[in-house]
């Protein structure tokens, strides 16, 4: 790539990204004082009420962090902040960031602020020459399988067990921390084509329905149902529950058994080299067998 593709990449990168928090009603920036990671912070705290022997991040951290040179942003709704977004760097030869943990606060869910800070921080980290950032989240969770592969257009690498141990928090419940770790190549031109706003996601038509074999389902009564129907073809589907947050509330070992199931289902199709291709917002996983599909 020469130096006047990467410079027309940054550039439309920054503008994606104040388009973004323009449109969501914010003001997304990269965060520095004190006061502000403090207020970081207390967001966290209030998104997921942890064990206070064990929160996300602490001020301390965040003010390390940022001095050591790596990502703190944060969405601002006029002095009040809303959602917050915080990395660093990986190793020097990888050129790449992981994104530890991001946050947008309950009451301004829906406003696609998420989105804004994810495109904040890829023209962040593009203007310093990193090509690629990397995150984990819980495959279980529809909404954010939708928005990490779809909206963002990242794509899974691998399924990490119970990554971070059992999670003490008003969100997982103590469950198990199941992850998918997935690589977002901020170059690709499937990426650039979502920071644009324009569609990348899958939609499954009768036909896909039909010929796809599907390895996992949601019952009527909301619990997991494995099996193989379908066609023979390299495509795979694979469910997850339309609430999986809530579950853990009113059903413990429902939410206990889709971890399991899936771990063992979409984990082990992973294992096995299978490659997930894309979310279907109606819940399903489009998986790709080796030798039968894509790959």
């Amino acid at each position: 790539m020469s130096a006047l593709d990467e410079e027309l990449i940054v550039s439309e990168a920054a503008r994606d990204g104040l388009a973004a928090a323009a449109s969501a009603g914010v003001e997304v920036r990269e965060l520095r004082e004190l006061a502000e990671l403090e207020q970081v912070y207390r967001l966290y705290d209030s998104i997921w009420r942890p064990d206070p022997k064990n929160p996300p991040v602490t001020t301390e951290l965040l003010r390390a962090l940022t001095k050591a040179g790596n990502y703190v942003g944060g969405a601002y709704d006029g002095d009040t902040l809303i959602g917050a977004c915080v990395g660093f760097f990986g190793a020097p030869a990888e050129v790449t960031m992981h994104s530890h943990v991001a946050g947008v606060s309950t009451a301004a869910r829906g406003r696609n602020i998420g989105f804004a800070l994810k495109l904040h921080q890829r023209a962040w980290a593009l203007e310093r020459g990193v090509t690629a950032i990397s995150w984990t989240f819980d495959p279980l969770i529809r909404r954010n399988a939708y928005f990490n592969l779809t909206k963002l257009a990242a794509q899974p690498t691998e399924y990490l067990t119970n990554f971070y141990g059992p999670m003490a928090d008003s969100i997982n419940n103590a469950d198990d921390s199941d992850r998918l770790l997935v690589r977002w190549q901020l170059d690709a031109p499937a990426v650039t084509t979502a920071a644009h706003r324009r569609s990348t996601g899958t939609h499954l038509d009768a036909k896909t329905l039909r010929e796809a074999t599907i390895l996992l389902a949601v019952s009527s009564t909301g619990r997991p149902v494995a099996g193989g129907s379908g066609g023979d073809g390299g495509t795979v589907l694979v469910g997850v529950p339309a609430d999986v947050e809530g579950l853990r509330g009113s059903d413990p070992g429902a939410a206990k058994e889709w971890r399991l199931v899936l771990r063992e289902v979409l984990g082990g199709l992973m294992a096995d080299g299978a490659r997930v291709t894309g979310f279907d917002r109606a819940g399903w996983y489009v998986v790709e067998r080796p030798g039968k599909g894509l790959l």
